[in-house]
């Protein structure tokens, strides 16, 4: 038990660490000509936190379910869960100060987001949540293995700014997304359906390399 609680302990703190980049892209993506660029550029201050600290996130994660024994689902499950509680908590917290509300508040941006994704089709959110973490996959596992130190925080900056350049569904930042909107308190049942469609996708694309290169290696051993 005490396991599984340091687990989620370390995915909430993942998951504010994401509702962090979150906060900073929503708040300057259309601020000005390019804000998006620079916002995705930005974001990527959650994931280097979370891989420097050793933090639990659910995309990560889920890249190694095949290296792991079969009771790493739970552990996943319970990722997810720590993730989904620190991306709520930041929200709710910022919803509460001078950066929401108003035209350019962050929770009428992030609503405008969420207004597409709410009204997307589960397979078109499936599919590009498995486009996500091929992504994911090749920020996380390029720091974890590249053997060069500008090449490891290189994957991680370009892995997580084409991901939300491409408009591809990543199911914690979509998480702060849904809270810091007001939609997932709103529309609770739908929204967190639509972020567990998106996390299964995530498990699917984040699985994608590293079964090919398994099979790879196998067919070239």
């Amino acid at each position: 038990m005490k396991k599984y609680v340091a687990t989620c302990l370390y995915a909430v703190l993942a998951g504010i660490c994401i509702g962090l980049g979150g906060t900073v892209f929503l708040r300057i993506k259309d601020a000005f000509p390019g804000g998006n660029v620079v916002g995705a550029l930005l974001f990527t201050i959650g994931l280097f936190t979370i891989c420097t600290r050793g933090y639990n996130l659910f995309t990560g994660k889920a890249c190694y379910i095949f290296d792991n024994k079969p009771d790493y689902i739970l552990t996943l499950i319970v990722i997810w869960i720590g993730n989904l509680i620190g991306c709520t908590l930041l929200a709710v917290l910022l919803r509460a100060t001078g950066i929401s509300g108003g035209e350019a508040g962050i929770d009428v941006i992030a609503a405008k987001l969420v207004a597409g994704k709410m009204a997307a089709g589960y397979g078109s959110l499936f599919l590009l949540g498995i486009v996500c973490n091929i992504f994911i996959f090749i920020a996380v596992n390029g720091y974890a293995k590249n053997p060069h130190e500008v090449g490891k925080y290189l994957s991680l900056f370009l892995g997580v700014s084409v991901f939300i350049l491409c408009g591809t569904e990543h199911s914690v930042a979509d998480m702060f997304y849904w809270a810091v909107s007001g939609t997932l308190f709103a529309s609770p049942a739908e929204s967190l359906l639509r972020i567990l469609v998106i996390s299964l996708g995530n498990v699917c694309g984040g699985v994608c390399f590293p079964l090919m290169e398994k099979a790879y290696q196998k067919l070239n051993g």
